[in-house]
Protein backbone atom coordinates (compact mmCIF):
# COMPACT_ATOMS: atom_id res chain seq x y z
CA UNK A 1 0.00 0.00 0.00
CA UNK A 2 0.90 3.76 -0.55
CA UNK A 3 1.98 6.15 2.05
CA UNK A 4 1.91 3.49 4.57
CA UNK A 5 4.09 4.36 7.64
CA UNK A 6 5.56 2.40 10.73
CA UNK A 7 4.21 3.70 13.69
CA UNK A 8 5.40 3.58 17.22
CA UNK A 9 2.67 4.25 19.93
CA UNK A 10 3.49 5.13 23.48
CA UNK A 11 0.89 5.61 25.91
CA UNK A 12 1.95 6.15 29.92
CA UNK A 13 0.38 5.41 33.06
CA UNK A 14 -1.84 8.91 32.91
CA UNK A 15 -3.72 7.73 30.06
CA UNK A 16 -4.37 4.22 31.08
CA UNK A 17 -5.72 4.45 34.36
CA UNK A 18 -8.19 6.28 36.56
CA UNK A 19 -7.20 8.62 39.51
CA UNK A 20 -7.77 5.58 41.48
CA UNK A 21 -4.95 3.95 39.89
CA UNK A 22 -7.95 1.63 38.45
CA UNK A 23 -7.49 0.66 34.24
CA UNK A 24 -9.50 3.09 32.13
CA UNK A 25 -11.24 0.77 30.04
CA UNK A 26 -13.15 3.20 27.86
CA UNK A 27 -9.83 5.16 27.07
CA UNK A 28 -8.06 1.82 26.23
CA UNK A 29 -10.69 0.32 24.01
CA UNK A 30 -10.93 3.57 22.40
CA UNK A 31 -7.11 3.49 21.68
CA UNK A 32 -7.42 -0.17 20.29
CA UNK A 33 -10.12 0.32 17.97
CA UNK A 34 -7.73 3.04 16.76
CA UNK A 35 -4.61 1.38 16.27
CA UNK A 36 -6.18 -1.62 14.91
CA UNK A 37 -7.78 0.41 12.44
CA UNK A 38 -4.13 1.72 11.70
CA UNK A 39 -3.21 -1.26 10.80
CA UNK A 40 -6.27 -2.45 8.90
CA UNK A 41 -5.36 0.65 6.42
CA UNK A 42 -1.65 -1.12 6.47
CA UNK A 43 0.31 0.92 8.79
CA UNK A 44 3.04 -1.11 10.89
CA UNK A 45 2.24 -0.49 14.77
CA UNK A 46 3.88 -0.87 18.17
CA UNK A 47 2.73 0.08 20.97
CA UNK A 48 4.83 1.07 24.14
CA UNK A 49 2.61 0.47 27.12
CA UNK A 50 3.19 1.84 30.78
CA UNK A 51 0.59 1.09 33.73
CA UNK A 52 1.96 -2.52 35.00
CA UNK A 53 2.91 -1.28 38.14
CA UNK A 54 0.03 0.93 38.95
CA UNK A 55 -2.46 -1.80 37.48
CA UNK A 56 -0.61 -4.53 39.96
CA UNK A 57 -1.48 -2.05 42.75
CA UNK A 58 -4.86 -1.81 42.00
CA UNK A 59 -5.26 -5.59 41.24
CA UNK A 60 -3.71 -6.27 44.59
CA UNK A 61 -6.27 -3.64 46.25
CA UNK A 62 -2.81 -2.30 47.89
CA UNK A 63 -3.60 0.74 49.87
CA UNK A 64 -1.03 3.04 47.87
CA UNK A 65 1.49 2.34 45.47
CA UNK A 66 4.46 0.38 47.43
CA UNK A 67 7.62 1.85 48.27
CA UNK A 68 9.66 -1.44 48.62
CA UNK A 69 11.57 -2.57 45.25
CA UNK A 70 10.20 -6.12 45.34
CA UNK A 71 6.76 -5.42 46.73
CA UNK A 72 6.94 -3.14 43.18
CA UNK A 73 8.45 -5.82 41.68
CA UNK A 74 5.83 -8.42 42.50
CA UNK A 75 3.01 -5.17 41.64
CA UNK A 76 4.77 -5.16 38.26
CA UNK A 77 4.54 -9.02 37.67
CA UNK A 78 0.91 -8.74 38.36
CA UNK A 79 -0.15 -5.58 36.53
CA UNK A 80 1.50 -6.67 33.42
CA UNK A 81 -0.41 -10.16 33.09
CA UNK A 82 -3.73 -8.01 33.77
CA UNK A 83 -2.60 -5.37 31.52
CA UNK A 84 -1.80 -8.09 28.00
CA UNK A 85 -4.68 -10.00 29.06
CA UNK A 86 -7.08 -6.66 28.66
CA UNK A 87 -5.17 -5.64 25.36
CA UNK A 88 -5.16 -9.08 23.87
CA UNK A 89 -9.11 -9.35 24.62
CA UNK A 90 -9.57 -5.99 23.02
CA UNK A 91 -7.04 -6.10 19.93
CA UNK A 92 -8.66 -9.78 19.46
CA UNK A 93 -12.55 -8.13 18.74
CA UNK A 94 -11.00 -6.46 15.55
CA UNK A 95 -9.38 -9.47 14.23
CA UNK A 96 -5.73 -8.36 16.01
CA UNK A 97 -3.38 -10.50 16.81
CA UNK A 98 -0.70 -9.00 19.58
CA UNK A 99 2.09 -10.04 21.18
CA UNK A 100 4.17 -9.24 24.41
CA UNK A 101 7.35 -7.99 24.55
CA UNK A 102 9.36 -7.12 27.70
CA UNK A 103 13.03 -5.09 27.55
CA UNK A 104 15.48 -4.09 29.87
CA UNK A 105 18.62 -1.84 29.45
CA UNK A 106 20.72 -4.83 28.68
CA UNK A 107 18.51 -6.03 25.58
CA UNK A 108 19.46 -2.72 23.82
CA UNK A 109 22.38 -2.00 24.66
CA UNK A 110 24.07 -5.38 23.67
CA UNK A 111 24.79 -5.36 19.65
CA UNK A 112 23.86 -8.86 19.92
CA UNK A 113 20.64 -8.83 21.50
CA UNK A 114 19.81 -5.58 19.84
CA UNK A 115 20.07 -7.34 16.68
CA UNK A 116 18.04 -10.33 17.59
CA UNK A 117 15.37 -7.63 18.83
CA UNK A 118 15.02 -5.94 15.86
CA UNK A 119 14.43 -9.49 13.67
CA UNK A 120 12.11 -10.41 15.78
CA UNK A 121 9.76 -6.60 15.60
CA UNK A 122 10.46 -7.49 11.75
CA UNK A 123 9.23 -10.79 11.77
CA UNK A 124 5.99 -10.06 14.13
CA UNK A 125 5.59 -6.78 11.90
CA UNK A 126 5.95 -8.98 8.70
CA UNK A 127 3.15 -11.33 10.08
CA UNK A 128 0.38 -8.22 11.00
CA UNK A 129 1.65 -8.55 14.85
CA UNK A 130 1.07 -5.87 16.36
CA UNK A 131 4.09 -5.93 19.40
CA UNK A 132 2.81 -4.42 23.09
CA UNK A 133 6.01 -3.18 24.33
CA UNK A 134 7.25 -2.58 28.10
CA UNK A 135 10.09 -2.54 30.34
CA UNK A 136 11.01 -5.62 32.25
CA UNK A 137 10.18 -3.82 35.72
CA UNK A 138 10.17 -7.60 37.49
CA UNK A 139 13.64 -8.06 36.35
CA UNK A 140 14.69 -3.83 35.46
CA UNK A 141 14.77 -2.19 39.13
CA UNK A 142 16.68 0.46 37.54
CA UNK A 143 14.07 3.09 36.47
CA UNK A 144 11.13 1.85 39.04
CA UNK A 145 14.03 2.33 41.93
CA UNK A 146 15.61 5.51 41.57
CA UNK A 147 13.81 6.32 37.92
CA UNK A 148 17.09 6.59 36.73
CA UNK A 149 18.82 4.07 33.75
CA UNK A 150 22.17 4.49 31.50
CA UNK A 151 20.09 3.35 28.65
CA UNK A 152 16.15 2.94 29.10
CA UNK A 153 14.87 4.43 32.60
CA UNK A 154 11.70 5.56 31.00
CA UNK A 155 9.02 4.44 28.92
CA UNK A 156 9.33 7.86 26.49
CA UNK A 157 13.34 6.63 25.79
CA UNK A 158 12.02 3.08 26.20
CA UNK A 159 9.76 3.96 23.20
CA UNK A 160 12.78 6.29 21.31
CA UNK A 161 15.08 3.26 21.64
CA UNK A 162 11.74 1.07 20.05
CA UNK A 163 11.04 3.41 17.08
CA UNK A 164 15.59 3.31 16.53
CA UNK A 165 15.36 -0.34 16.57
CA UNK A 166 12.40 -0.92 14.17
CA UNK A 167 13.50 1.90 12.04
CA UNK A 168 10.08 3.66 12.68
CA UNK A 169 8.73 6.67 10.51
CA UNK A 170 6.48 8.04 13.47
CA UNK A 171 6.89 8.13 17.31
CA UNK A 172 3.76 9.39 18.78
CA UNK A 173 3.78 10.16 22.80
CA UNK A 174 0.57 9.31 24.04
CA UNK A 175 0.27 12.07 27.34
CA UNK A 176 -1.68 13.72 29.77
CA UNK A 177 -0.42 17.14 27.93
CA UNK A 178 -1.16 19.05 24.80
CA UNK A 179 2.65 19.44 24.14
CA UNK A 180 5.35 21.65 24.15
CA UNK A 181 4.47 24.90 25.23
CA UNK A 182 6.47 28.62 25.10
CA UNK A 183 5.83 28.30 28.80
CA UNK A 184 3.95 26.25 31.68
CA UNK A 185 0.59 26.29 30.76
CA UNK A 186 -0.26 25.99 34.31
CA UNK A 187 1.23 29.45 36.02
CA UNK A 188 0.90 30.88 31.84
CA UNK A 189 -2.25 31.26 30.74
CA UNK A 190 -1.19 33.04 27.34
CA UNK A 191 1.22 30.27 26.81
CA UNK A 192 0.90 28.84 22.93
CA UNK A 193 1.47 25.61 21.82
CA UNK A 194 4.48 25.17 19.67
CA UNK A 195 3.36 22.59 16.86
CA UNK A 196 6.51 22.05 15.09
CA UNK A 197 9.63 21.55 16.49
CA UNK A 198 12.96 21.63 13.68
CA UNK A 199 15.99 21.52 16.05
CA UNK A 200 16.28 21.09 19.79
CA UNK A 201 17.74 24.24 20.57
CA UNK A 202 18.62 25.33 23.98
CA UNK A 203 16.03 27.33 24.09
CA UNK A 204 13.62 24.49 23.51
CA UNK A 205 15.70 22.12 25.93
CA UNK A 206 14.79 25.42 28.83
CA UNK A 207 11.07 24.49 28.02
CA UNK A 208 11.13 20.74 29.68
CA UNK A 209 9.14 21.16 32.97
CA UNK A 210 8.92 18.90 35.89
CA UNK A 211 7.30 15.84 36.26
CA UNK A 212 3.82 15.33 35.50
CA UNK A 213 1.20 13.01 37.81
CA UNK A 214 1.78 10.57 40.72
CA UNK A 215 0.80 8.02 38.26
CA UNK A 216 3.20 8.65 35.34
CA UNK A 217 7.18 9.58 36.10
CA UNK A 218 8.24 10.80 32.72
CA UNK A 219 7.81 14.77 32.45
CA UNK A 220 8.33 17.02 29.26
CA UNK A 221 12.74 16.30 30.04
CA UNK A 222 12.09 12.52 29.54
CA UNK A 223 10.00 13.62 26.32
CA UNK A 224 12.71 15.96 24.64
CA UNK A 225 15.42 12.97 25.55
CA UNK A 226 13.14 10.44 23.49
CA UNK A 227 12.82 13.51 20.70
CA UNK A 228 16.92 13.55 20.19
CA UNK A 229 16.80 9.75 20.01
CA UNK A 230 13.85 10.03 17.68
CA UNK A 231 15.13 12.51 15.41
CA UNK A 232 18.68 11.40 15.20
CA UNK A 233 17.04 7.84 13.97
CA UNK A 234 15.08 9.82 11.15
CA UNK A 235 11.76 9.14 13.01
CA UNK A 236 9.36 12.00 13.42
CA UNK A 237 7.95 12.04 17.41
CA UNK A 238 4.66 13.94 18.13
CA UNK A 239 3.43 15.01 21.33
CA UNK A 240 -0.22 14.48 21.84
CA UNK A 241 -2.97 14.50 24.77
CA UNK A 242 -4.70 10.58 25.70
CA UNK A 243 -7.64 12.27 26.17
CA UNK A 244 -8.25 12.90 22.10
CA UNK A 245 -7.14 9.54 20.68
CA UNK A 246 -8.70 10.16 17.49
CA UNK A 247 -6.32 12.83 17.03
CA UNK A 248 -3.96 10.03 16.21
CA UNK A 249 -5.61 9.95 12.55
CA UNK A 250 -4.80 13.20 11.87
CA UNK A 251 -1.11 12.89 13.58
CA UNK A 252 -0.55 10.10 10.78
CA UNK A 253 -1.83 12.23 8.12
CA UNK A 254 0.65 14.90 8.98
CA UNK A 255 -1.45 17.78 10.65
CA UNK A 256 -1.01 19.85 13.14
CA UNK A 257 -1.35 18.29 16.21
CA UNK A 258 0.40 18.50 19.69
CA UNK A 259 3.75 19.17 19.01
CA UNK A 260 6.00 16.99 15.95
CA UNK A 261 9.42 17.11 16.17
CA UNK A 262 10.80 16.95 12.58
CA UNK A 263 13.40 14.74 12.07
CA UNK A 264 16.44 15.01 9.05
CA UNK A 265 15.41 12.32 6.68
Amino acid sequence: MLNTQRIVVKVGTSTLTHDSGALNLHRMEQLVRILADLSGMGHQVILVSSGAIAIGTARLALPERPKELRMKQAAAAVGQCRMMHIYDKLFSEYNRTVSQILLTGDDVDDPIRAEHLSSTFEALLDMGVIPVVNENDSVSSAEIETGQHKVLGDNDTLSAIVARLCRANLLVLISDIDGLYDADPHTHPDAKLIHRVNALTPEILEMAGGAGTWRGTGGMATKLSAAKIAMDAGCDMVITNGQRTEDLYGIVEGQDIGTRFLSMK
